[in-house]
């Protein structure tokens, strides 16, 4: 049954994991590249998710790692549920060598991957907790054997360059680097003349099965694209969907609209604890919810079984994207479905898909009537808090804050002397915090923007007081009736000077 892994020269012990696992022969990109991993040779593997890759460099880290010698693998992710993922299955084929395995990234405790990281011999990390360590003198590169780029493409695409850069300065000289991507992109080439020895390259092609995965296409208003989706997930027949958008608002305006019309969804995306994204993910694998709506970063890399239905509700920007996508279904042998739901904000990315695959036979689909869903929430654009507050909304402002028309009340506080010293007026302190204090029920309320302009602009706090004063004179008197001012209006002045 494992002949075939006998044969690439996989040790005994691992081909028994092999075994129990049920791995039956294996993948073109294992085939290819796992003779050479073996032999010590730098790899340069174009391999897609799901082709089998993880086994292809972990029987290298497997073979050049031993028990109690310290850190001698490293790989490094763009996500942290892809580095989740390794560790999981590299566990699976190191039960007989008792190779310590764990992963570090960011949302966890740092504290407890230092106690983990003094008795690891393989780590998977992401750049920038891996960065943090580094920065900490709480692990060490320097016995490092072998070290793999997984994903290269999306980490480069992320931004994590020059962070890769440095951890891989970091590493010994003499080591075996081992690159997996998607893509082979220039920066890619570049890594690997810069950092690789006389690299050998392989790929597996990137094989759709036309026979088993069927394409097709809505076009449809803008205003009814959720509707066609709730459509869609109504009355398709799937037993795990995935729901693909292109930014995290759409995630979550997808599903908690779907939520509220009772369709249970769960959402993933970078803007989630780490905590958050891994019981997603365990919820999402047992199968308790059918669809899972996320975007390409913190799906990318993941291994997900049983997929039936690939809903493009944006269209990737990158082609490449597209091909990442549909290749979460019609897997081992099974079925699948894609649907792209495209209106006019999407003509030109799904343009740009059929142009690089121009082999794909995308069928277009008519639409029946549909029914339009009533949206019961909206994402938030990052301005709304001050766009809104002009009709009230007091959104982003603090509770205990007033609104008057919108705005929020800005209180004059007193500035001190040119001695550091507050001012006394009829040997009183003026504790005043602001401008509103009540007189017989009625509030002084600064006048507009340009006296509060002139008085921030540094204005002398003389003209300020000058000011306050006569608008109180001024509403004192506007206030009070004809026999308020006959009776008490002097004692009520005096009054107000001592106050002042």
């Amino acid at each position: 049954m494992v002949e075939k892994f006998r044969q690439l020269g996989i040790s005994e012990p691992t081909l028994k994991e092999i075994k129990k696992l049920g791995f039956k022969e294996p993948s073109e990109i294992q085939e290819k590249s796992i003779p050479l991993v073996l032999e010590g040779k730098d790899v340069i593997a174009g391999a897609s998710t799901g082709s089998g890759k993880t086994l292809a460099f972990g029987t290298g880290l497997i073979h050049n790692s031993k028990p109690d010698c310290g850190m001698q693998g490293l790989i490094l992710t763009p996500t942290r549920e892809l580095a989740e993922q390794i560790t999981r299955e590299l566990k699976k084929f190191v039960s007989n060598k008792k190779l310590n395995i764990i992963s570090i990234y960011g949302g966890m405790s740092i504290n407890r991957q230092i106690n983990e990281l003094e008795s690891a011999e393989i780590v998977i990390a992401t750049p920038g907790r891996l960065l943090d360590h580094l920065s900490r003198k709480t692990i060490d590169l320097q016995y490092v054997k072998t070290l793999v780029l997984d994903e290269a493409d999306r980490m480069l695409d992320m931004g994590f360059k020059e962070d890769v850069e440095k951890i891989i300065n970091q590493c010994p000289e003499k080591r075996q680097t081992l690159l997996y991507s998607a893509t082979i992109s220039s920066d890619i080439v570049m890594i690997a003349e810069k950092y690789m020895i006389n690299p050998v390259e392989v790929s597996a092609e990137i094989y759709v099965d036309s026979s088993k995965l069927s394409q097709i296409y809505y076009n449809i208003n803008d205003d009814l694209k959720f509707s066609l989706l709730k459509h869609l997930l109504e009355t398709e027949k799937s037993e795990l969907a995935m729901v693909f958008c292109n930014t995290r608002r759409n995630v979550d305006f997808v599903v908690n609209n779907l939520k509220a019309i009772r369709i249970n969804a769960l959402p993933i995306h970078g803007g989630f604890s780490q905590k958050k994204r891994n019981k997603i993910m365990k919820i999402f694998h047992s199968n308790r919810v059918p669809v899972l709506v996320c975007t390409d970063v913190a799906a990318r890399g993941l291994d997900i079984k049983n997929v039936t239905h690939i809903y493009n509700y944006d269209i990737p920007k990158e082609a490449k994207e597209y091909i990442h996508r549909i290749g979460r279904t019609a897997r081992a042998g099974e079925k699948g479905k894609v649907i792209n739901i495209i209106t006019s904000r999407d003509y030109d990315n799904f343009s740009n898909v059929l142009k690089h695959y121009s082999d794909f036979k995308i069928k277009l689909e008519e639409t029946s009537y549909i029914k339009r869903v009533e949206l019961k929430w909206m994402a938030h654009s990052r301005y709304d808090g001050r766009r809104n507050s002009r009709f009230g909304n007091n959104r982003g402002r603090r509770d205990d804050q007033r609104s008057y028309g919108g705005r929020g009340n800005r209180s004059y506080e007193r500035k001190p002397s040119s001695k550091g010293k507050s001012r006394n007026y009829g040997g009183r302190e003026d504790r005043r915090k602001d401008s509103s204090r009540s007189y017989g029920n009625r509030q002084l309320v600064s006048r507009g923007r340009e006296r509060e302009r002139s008085f921030s602009s540094g204005q002398s706090s003389e003209s300020k007081r000058g000011y306050e004063r006569r608008e109180l004179k001024r509403r004192n008197n506007s206030g009070r009736n004809v026999k308020n001012r006959r009776s008490g209006g002097r004692r009520d002045n005096q009054r107000d000077k001592r106050r002042y």
